[in-house]
């Protein structure tokens, strides 16, 4: 069992789910601070950032984050907020950039192309590249996100020809439907691949969240939990919030002997 503190991250509202799957789905940047806040004072240190329009729709406006992140650091000033620049699927690598315009400090970086339910989420390298330099030139630090085994090759390729800086951070986004399932075998498989100075996070879809996050305590990992990736508390029962799924973590890290990273301690560990 790992003493080194957890770090968990809250993926607050996704760019997927809506109101019709979980009315506590938020949207409007006040929506997004509350639930921000009920997530950090039950233990989460990172805020996964998509954001809404007025009508739940998905977007990637520059604006609209700024809004979003203004309210979030209102109530949490210490929190980390990472912005998604996978956006939703089908949007372009313009559009799905415009949060590293605000030179955020945090961003994801999806190293790959795959299925992703009945669509498909692509990301040729050309895409990768051209977001990584983006965020780069923002001095932003990247999550690579893998929801696939090649896409941790393809992010050491990309260390290799120093568009993504060292050391990594990886989140291992596992149960998607068609993309690499989420069973604790496949895990341990992908901790085989990183190198060994790389911090991880592991998020599980939907009944694969919480086997997930009991694995990645007991292995030195960090969390992430959130309505974007789950709604629901237990089978059938609809969490009431991100910071439900966030507690049921603090609760199982406590029952292991894990303590809770900072602030200060989550940026230390994520290099930020």
């Amino acid at each position: 069992m790992s003493n080194n503190p957890l770090i968990i991250t809250a993926a607050i509202c996704g760019a997927e789910v809506t109101k019709a799957d979980n009315p506590a789905v938020p949207y409007s940047a006040q929506e997004l601070a509350l639930e921000a806040q009920r997530c950090y004072e039950h233990g989460a240190r990172v805020i996964h950032l998509h954001v809404r329009n007025e009508d739940g729709s998905a977007t990637q406006s520059k604006d609209v984050f700024a809004k979003a992140i203004a309210a979030i650091k209102e109530k949490v000033p210490d929190v980390i907020i990472q912005v998604s620049t996978g956006g939703a699927v089908g949007m372009t690598v313009d559009e799905r950039t415009g949060p590293l315009d605000l030179a955020p400090e945090f961003c994801t970086l999806t190293t790959g192309t795959c299925n992703f339910g009945n669509d498909v989420f692509e990301n040729s390298m050309p895409m990768i590249e051209a977001i990584a330099k983006k965020a780069n030139t923002a001095g932003t630090r990247i999550e690579v996100e893998v929801f696939d085994a090649g896409f941790v090759d393809n992010a050491l390729t990309l260390v290799k020809k120093g568009i993504i800086p060292e050391p990594l951070h990886f989140d291992f986004v596992l149960g998607v439907p068609g993309a690499m399932t989420g069973t604790v075998d496949r895990l341990e498989f992908l901790l085989s691949t990183i190198p060994q100075n790389a911090t991880w996070t592991v998020a599980g879809v939907g009944r694969f969240e919480m086997p997930l996050a009991k694995a990645a305590i007991e292995k030195g990992g960090h969390v992430r939990v959130g309505l974007e990736d789950n709604i629901y508390l237990s089978k059938g029962v609809l969490a009431q919030g991100s910071w439900e799924l966030v507690k049921n973590v603090a609760e199982m890290a406590a029952q292991a002997g894990r303590p809770l990273a900072t602030h200060q301690q989550a940026r230390q560990i994520l290099g930020i």
